[in-house]
This record gives structure tokens, C-alpha cells and sequence, in this order.
């Protein structure tokens, strides 16, 4: 015989624990998780560009040619390069072949999808969630790119963390998370290959990381990254 006193116990017990986690679940979202140490260096920025411009030279004399570029080469560039909240793109992009400005990555946005964490009715595009990013910093160790965005949501500003592998499929940028975190809270494995696959389902989201014309693949090496020209 069913003892109504104990389901009821179990029934309170349960809907508390529900709202405890609940909690502590917003209490780690809102808390932002500190971001990556990248050391300042003046010279970075002035260095990425040197580099391109190479690249660009060596392609017009038809020698193969490849950019390489360290954790404060990348951030300076996209520090100049990426559309932030608050901030115009200076338009000073990197010469590539040809005489290209036009970066890497087309739009040079971040490979990742901020505002697809949050469940919800807001299904953002990727102009809107670059929109809303306030700040970007990466990190490489060995394959692994780690993206470290600052972005606003509703009026919040969350974090987001992004571990994952950086590589290019059929002329369009590819990438595969290994782990992150939204704020402090660790997101499944599960949920962030579904948050990509759901950008990706977009046409006009994945014309968005199409690679530009002479570029043939980008890829994370030794904790660098490396354009590849054609």
C-alpha cells in the first residue's frame, strides 16, 4: 500500500532539489569565466600584416606560400579586423594575393555561435550574434583553438568558452568542439556539436565561413595558426 505522506515528502524533495540546481545552474551562466592570458605585443599586429603581404607577394610570383601566425599575431589581427558591439572594423586587413584585403575568413567572425547555448525562441543568425559580441580572444594549444567570447544577451554579458579543431572542408571553414563552457557552467559535448550543427544547417550561415577564392585551407599546428594559399 502507497503511503501518500512519503510521496508527498519525495514530491517536495524533488521539485526543491529541481529548483536548487536551476539556481546554481544561473548562478554559473552569470558568472563569467576568467579569460585567456594573452600577452600584449605592440609589434603583433604590424607583424601579421608583414606576413600576408609576403604571402601575397610569394603567390603572384607563383611560389607556394603560407601564413603563419602566433596566439598575439591572431588576436592583434582580429582585434583590428573583427565588427565588435561598440566598435567599427578599422578595415585594415591583411594583403593577401592579388592584392586582397579580405580576411581569412571572410567575415572574419568567430567560429562559434554565441547565442545558440541559451535555449530559447531567439534563433540568431550570425550577423546577429556578431553583433552582439563585445570581445574576443583565442588561444591555441598544439591542434586545439580556445575561443574566449564576451557577448550580450538580453542586456548581460555572458562568456563563452570554445575548445575545439579548426579546419576547412570543401573551401568552408569547419569546426569541431571538444568542450566549453557558458560562464562557468560546462556545457556537454553533445549540446555544442548541436549548437554547430544547427548554425551550420543554415545556407546562409555556412556561406558565411566560406573561405575566399586563393585560400585553400586553415588549420591549428603546433600552437599556431596556419593559412594556406592556393
Amino acid at each position: 500500500m502507497q503511503n501518500p505522506e512519503l510521496f508527498k515528502k519525495l514530491h517536495q524533495f524533488l521539485k526543491w532539489s529541481s529548483l536548487a540546481v536551476l539556481i546554481l545552474a544561473l548562478i554559473l551562466i552569470l558568472r563569467k569565466s576568467p579569460p585567456p592570458n594573452i600577452p600584449f605585443d605592440s609589434n603583433a599586429a604590424a607583424r601579421a600584416e608583414q606576413k600576408f603581404e609576403a604571402a601575397g607577394q610569394a603567390k603572384a610570383a607563383g611560389l607556394p606560400s603560407q601564413v603563419q601566425l602566433d596566439r598575439g599575431e591572431l588576436n592583434s589581427y582580429l582585434t583590428q579586423n573583427l565588427q565588435l558591439e561598440g566598435k567599427s572594423a578599422t578595415g585594415t586587413a591583411a594583403t593577401a594575393a592579388g592584392g586582397s584585403t579580405q580576411s581569412p575568413t571572410g567575415n572574419a567572425a568567430p567560429n562559434s555561435d554565441p547565442a545558440a547555448a541559451p535555449s530559447g525562441d531567439d534563433q540568431a543568425t550570425l550577423e546577429q550574434v556578431q553583433s552582439t559580441v563585445k570581445d574576443v580572444k583565442v588561444d591555441m594549444e598544439g591542434d586545439l583553438v580556445k575561443a574566449y567570447v564576451i557577448f550580450n544577451y538580453h542586456g548581460k554579458d555572458l562568456s563563452l568558452e570554445l575548445d575545439g579543431h579548426l579546419t576547412s572542408d570543401n573551401g568552408y571553414m569547419k569546426f569541431e568542439p571538444v568542450a566549453g563552457k557558458l560562464g562557468s557552467l560546462p556545457l556537454p559535448q553533445s549540446t555544442l556539436q548541436a549548437a554547430v550543427d544547427k548554425m551550420m544547417a543554415s545556407p546562409e550561415n555556412r556561406e558565411k565561413l566560406k573561405l575566399p577564392a586563393d585560400i585553400s585551407e586553415i588549420q591549428i599546428q603546433d600552437g599556431q595558426a596556419v593559412v594556406k594559399y592556393k
